[in-house]
This record gives structure tokens, C-alpha cells and sequence, in this order.
């Protein structure tokens, strides 16, 4: 296989340094020059992580009108919730990001990826960002437990507390499955979008649960193989790092497959129409093609490719779960 010539070897796991380490200190000029190009404003929503947000919202919102879509409710009253649990997501992801990005800056300084985020940059001051994390997680609970109900709020508060502490805290720094078990944290969004509207977790909630769960570890072991060296530097035991990039390949590419089929359950559990299953079809086969050809060459191009996919594919499949229940309903 051609794969094994592409990366280098891995580096086993007894070698990786262990523990917190000190960000790579950044020069006086650097650093004043980036203080002069951001605003504290612009720093402080780089702490929330606006392009992963943007995923994170578009499943919450998928979430709550498929759910609306099997009950009645008023046109107005599916806007009440779609706006609050929006909002209430949108801090909750956002008071995650900036928790996470406050126990990362070590790592994250010395990661060319993540080096000029404004922690490790010296643009804001840790403690701010703690602060600032935990006042958007307390109002993500106010607004999801005063405007909607307690249920969406405790999945909302649990899904940060596990993202933040078992997550962050523990798997990222110990264990090359920290994306596989980790990744239920990134799939909560769209319990709590469900929840919202049914107050309770029912089968095509679990449904969609899956699917975040199961996208999650061929997204990141895509991106961690174009990061490869960073990961190493840093200490992080991600997948390329501990195992190799043949191990790697084949991992992505069974989630990729299992994947795929969930995704089709959604329609055998009658909760999706044809016009979902042909997209989703469709949208899997190509996650598929990308995999297969990863698993081939092994390229750094071939892992961009299906890093990029991959954002692509979740955002046209709950894109196409909404499009399936609005013509339902027409």
C-alpha cells in the first residue's frame, strides 16, 4: 500500500512528552503588532470559535424543526424556539470553545495551527478568558432553562461540562481515542435542539446523535494527519501520531462507511422522505470515494480534501433533513 511512504513513521507512544508545558513565548514585535491588528472584540469572538459555531447551529437548527415538523405548533411559537435555542446554543458552544481554548494554551503555543489564537498570543489575559467562557455557559442555562424548558437546559450544560473537563481535561492529553469519545459532546447540539421543542430524547433525536458521533472521528483524524507534526510537538496522541497513517486510513474509512448507513436510518425509521435519502445517499457515497482514495495514497492533499468534505457533507445533510420536512409539510 502506498500510504506507508507518504508520512513518515509514527512516533511511538512512549515517546510523547507528557504533561502541561509553557507556550512558546511570542516576540515583543509580534506580539504588539497583533494587539494592533485585532480588537478585544475580535479576540473575544475568536475565543468562541465562530466557524466550528456554525456547524454546531445549523444541526441544533435541524434538530428543532424536524422536531416541530411532528408535532403542531403555531408559526409563531416554532420561531420562539427556534431564536432562543439558538441563542442558547450559540453561548453554549461559545462558553465551551473559550473554556477549552483556557486549558489548551499551552499546546496551543505550540501549535503553528493554533499559535496566534489570543491566549498563547498574549492578545487577552487567561483569567478574562475563563471568566468570559463561564458567563456564556451560565446564560446559556438561564436561556435554556427560563425561555424553554430544564431538560434542553441540563443537555446543554452537560454537553459543555463534558466537552470542558472529560474531554479537554483528560482524553485530548491520554488517549488516541480522545476524538471517538469525545465527539459526544459535539453531538449534543442536536439533542438539545430536539429536546426543546418535545421536551423529552426520542428515536430520531438518537438518530441524530449518532450520525455527529460517527462524522466526528474521520473529520478530526483528517485534519490531525495535515497536523501531524504539530500533534507530535505538542504531545497530543491523536491517531496519526500513536498509530500511523495506514491505521489511521483504515479507521476513517470504516466510520465512513458505518457512517453512510446510519445516515439511511433516518428514512427506514420514517422520520425522513425519499427526496432526504437520494441527498444523504448520494452525499455518503462520496464520503466514501474520498475515504477509499485516502486510504490509497495517503496524501497530505487527499487528507485536505476530506477534512474540507467533510465540513461540506454534514452541512448539505442536515441542510437536506430541513429541505425533506419542509416539502412534508408543502
Amino acid at each position: 500500500m502506498k500510504a506507508s511512504t507518504a508520512v513518515q513513521s509514527a512516533i511511538p507512544a512512549a515517546t510523547l512528552p507528557v504533561g502541561r508545558r509553557q507556550p512558546r513565548p511570542v516576540p515583543s514585535s509580534v506580539g504588539a503588532g497583533a494587539r494592533a491588528s485585532h480588537s478585544i472584540i475580535a479576540d473575544y469572538v475568536e475565543l468562541t470559535k465562530p466557524r466550528i459555531m456554525v456547524l454546531l447551529l445549523i444541526t441544533t437548527l435541524a434538530a428543532v424543526l424536524i422536531a416541530a415538523s411532528t408535532r403542531p405548533t403555531t408559526g409563531l411559537e416554532t420561531l420562539r424556539l427556534v431564536w432562543l435555542t439558538l441563542l442558547g446554543g450559540y453561548f453554549a458552544a461559545g462558553g465551551a470553545s473559550a473554556l477549552n481554548q483556557y486549558l489548551d494554551r499551552d499546546i496551543d503555543g505550540m501549535m503553528a495551527r493554533t499559535r496566534n489564537r489570543p491566549l498563547p498570543a498574549g492578545r487577552l489575559q487567561p483569567r478574562n478568558a475563563l471568566v468570559f467562557g463561564l458567563v456564556l455557559t451560565a446564560l446559556s442555562v438561564l436561556i435554556f432553562g427560563i425561555g424553554v424548558n430544564y431538560l434542553s437546559a441540563g443537555l446543554a450544560l452537560g454537553g459543555n461540562v463534558f466537552y470542558v473537563l472529560v474531554y479537554t481535561g483528560w482524553l485530548k492529553r491520554s488517549t488516541p481515542q480522545n476524538i471517538v469519545i469525545g465527539g459526544l459532546a459535539g453531538a449534543i447540539p442536536p439533542l438539545v435542539g430536539w429536546a426543546a421543542v418535545r421536551n423529552d430524547i426520542e428515536l430520531p433525536a438518537l438518530l441524530l446523535f449518532a450520525i455527529i458521533t460517527l462524522w466526528t472521528p474521520p473529520h478530526f483524524w483528517s485534519l490531525s494527519l495535515m497536523l501531524r507534526r504539530d500533534y507530535t510537538r505538542a504531545g497530543i496522541p491523536m491517531l496519526p501520531v500513536v498509530r500511523g497513517l495506514d491505521k489511521t486510513c483504515w479507521n476513517i474509512l470504516m466510520y465512513t462507511v458505518v457512517l453512510s448507513a446510519t445516515t439511511v436510518s433516518l428514512w427506514l425509521a420514517g422520520v425522513m422522505g425519499v427526496f432526504y435519502l437520494s441527498v444523504a445517499a448520494a452525499l455518503g457515497v462520496a464520503f466514501v470515494v474520498q475515504a477509499a482514495l485516502l486510504l490509497r495514497d495517503g496524501s497530505q492533499l487527499r487528507a485536505k480534501s476530506l477534512f474540507v468534505y467533510s465540513n461540506i457533507y454534514l452541512a448539505l445533510l442536515f441542510a437536506a433533513m430541513v429541505a425533506d420536512r419542509l416539502l412534508a409539510l408543502s
